[in-house]
């Protein structure tokens, strides 16, 4: 019976050297002497001592033979069809029965997907790419797929492998995608990847198109099905798509959800989740605790409405691994952070927005990542997101890496990632952090930091097309929306469309207005009588953008104090001038646009 396998294949399944494990292990038809087709089942199986193969057509069970290697396992069936057969394994003192997850050879991923990838244009990628829940051949499992063409070999981890590597060894796909369907497991699995180089080092990544991930500091992600949650937010929705926000008042609260209110982890949670039912929330070994999406739904949003504000504009949610980055250093570009719960709770945060006619903007950026282990940084064992050369791919000032904006299955990734936030989590509007950092190439970086363009010049060109893109394709499936540059420079026709030379966005915010007008109110009030033109300014250029006037976290982070902080004296002097220009801290306000 070994005499079907060479050792030399049985070698490199066993060192995880196959780039397709399936013309090795799985079921194999072949002819024996000209009787009734006869199949060769193969498997791996660390750790087992015996095995056998059942067939669920005759209920009977064929024990399987070592080849070449300890936990090498083959057998032959005589059968015309063999289809769900499982595996039965001896484990020490423990058995288990499985479906063998190389059985299942049809590729949830198509030429055509593969193609669309590799051009940039697929957009929603990330229902293929990632961690999926599926049915093949009547048994539901997991299908897995990854980009990572330079790797040597990639492999599933997770809590249904004991971490092993060995387990789930996946199928290279066009030479560029990893592919492998997992039976019987479902939502609420952990899993990383485990991804070897040529040169034999091995990375644990979580999943770049992961729905969500552990709350840090652990960093596996976690299998969702983000299909499952009931929105009632349908009038709300069609309404948007019928309506241009330029033309109606907007003003934006901005808000970051970890330190807006805090909750005393002794106390108990009281809220108020779906249909008044009590909402369980995680334990906390501090003194304070984050409120849930749940809790921040039933308590942010009446606060919101009552100031009179129509939207909330959070900062990051996407996953990043330290609270003190107020999330502008992301790891997990797919999953909303689950320091405040669930992907389905945060839909259900979406909801109630929308319930209580409040407009969800969500902070996004694709200007740079970090370089934490389980991230984007050297994915595959080579500069994969980010440019090898670090004069075009890291920010030294930041710390952070800089996405290859010119690699068209990057800028796939980021243009799906746009979208994904509104075609999922229903939000309204996207603010890019970060715009200027994306435009220039030589931005806060000193000369011989930096390399030109094409043209000699230090416009990054192709961040340029892939935020007219980006713009083109949000509205072009989501019309009603907004997009807003958070962009300081005098970069022109930020807010223009992209047809018209434009970079796409509909609003800009007003940077130098915000600088302006702190600058006056921080002055003493006999002092503001020279100094009008801060409030003047801005009528020299209001008219060339679509602009916002935002007074942000910008102007309070880093030691720059709050709002109330800025103004001349002591309390009793600066609440006098404070109340009545600033009803309240860190709103965004928006005039109506030059059309």
């Amino acid at each position: 019976m070994s005499t079907t396998i060479s050792s030399e294949q049985v070698s490199q399944i066993v060192n995880n050297l196959h780039q397709d494990p399936f013309e090795v292990l799985g079921c194999h038809p072949f002819e024996q002497n000209g009787n009734e087709k006869t199949w060769a089942v193969r498997a791996y199986l660390p750790k087992a001592q015996a095995a056998w193969v059942i067939c669920p057509t005759q209920r009977k069970e064929y024990p399987m033979q070592s080849a070449h290697h300890p936990h090498f396992f083959e057998c032959t069936i005589e059968l015309p069809e063999l289809n769900n057969y499982q595996l039965r394994i001896h484990e020490g003192e423990r058995e288990r029965v499985i479906y063998d997850p190389y059985a299942f050879r049809s590729p949830k991923l198509t030429e055509y997907d593969l193609h669309l990838f590799s051009e940039g244009n697929h957009h929603r990628i990330y229902e293929k790419l990632g961690a999926h829940l599926t049915e093949i051949e009547g048994i539901k499992g997991v299908y897995f797929a990854l980009w990572a063409p330079n790797a040597r070999n990639v492999s599933v981890l997770g809590d249904f492998n004991n971490w092993d590597g060995r387990f789930h060894q996946m199928r290279k796909n066009n030479n560029s995608v990893w592919e492998l369907f997992i039976p019987e497991i479902d939502v609420g699995a952990n899993y990383k990847y485990e991804v070897k180089n040529w040169e034999g080092h091995i990375y644990e990544k979580s999943d770049p198109y992961g729905f969500q991930q552990e709350v840090r500091p652990k960093t596996a992600s976690i299998v969702a099905d983000l299909d499952t949650y009931q929105w009632k937010d349908g009038e709300w929705m069609e309404k948007r798509r019928h309506s241009d926000p330029l033309a109606q008042p907007i003003s934006v609260y901005e808000v970051h959800l970890g330190s807006w209110m805090h909750a005393s982890s002794r106390e108990k949670p009281a809220l108020i989740g779906k249909e008044g039912e009590s909402v369980p929330v995680s334990e906390w070994n501090t003194e304070a605790r984050f409120l849930s999406y749940y809790e921040l739904a039933h308590k942010l949003i009446p606060y919101v409405k009552e100031m009179g504000y129509t939207h909330i504009e959070l900062l990051p949610i996407a996953e990043h691994p330290f609270d003190g980055s107020w999330g502008y250093q992301v790891t997990g570009y797919y999953a909303p952070t689950s320091r405040f719960g669930t992907p389905e709770d945060f839909m259900y945060f979406v909801d109630k927005c929308h319930e209580n006619g409040i407009g969800v903007l969500v902070d996004w950026v694709p200007g740079h990542f970090p370089k934490d282990g389980h991230g984007l940084a050297f994915f595959d064992g080579t500069h994969l997101y980010e440019h090898a050369d670090s004069r075009k791919g890291e920010h030294k000032e930041w710390g952070t890496l800089v996405f290859n904006y010119g690699r068209n299955e990057v800028r796939n990734f980021l243009v799906a990632n746009a979208l994904f936030w509104f075609d999922k989590y229903h939000i309204d509007g996207i603010r890019v952090d970060a715009v200027a950092s994306m435009l220039y190439l030589d931005y806060c970086r000193k000369d011989g930091e930096w390399v030109t363009n094409d043209y000699g010049g230090r416009e990054n060109l192709q961040a340029v097309d892939f935020l007219r893109q980006v713009n083109s394709v949000l509205f072009n499936y989501f019309p009603g929306i907004l997009s807003i540059a958070e962009e300081s420079t005098a970069w022109p026709m930020v807010s223009w469309p992209a047809y018209m030379g434009g970079l796409g966005f509909n609003l800009k915010w007003n940077m130098g207005w915000m600088h302006d007008m702190l600058d006056y109110f921080s002055m003493d009030p006999w002092f503001r009588q020279f100094h009008q033109n801060n409030i003047t300014f801005s009528m020299w250029y209001h008219h060339s953008e679509n602009y916002m006037l935002a007074l942000s976290h910008d102007e309070i982070v880093h030691g720059k104090s709050n709002m109330i902080g800025k103004m001349p004296g002591d309390e009793w002097q600066n609440m006098p001038t404070f109340a009545p220009c600033f009803p309240i801290c860190l709103p965004i306000l928006v005039r109506k646009p030059c059309l």
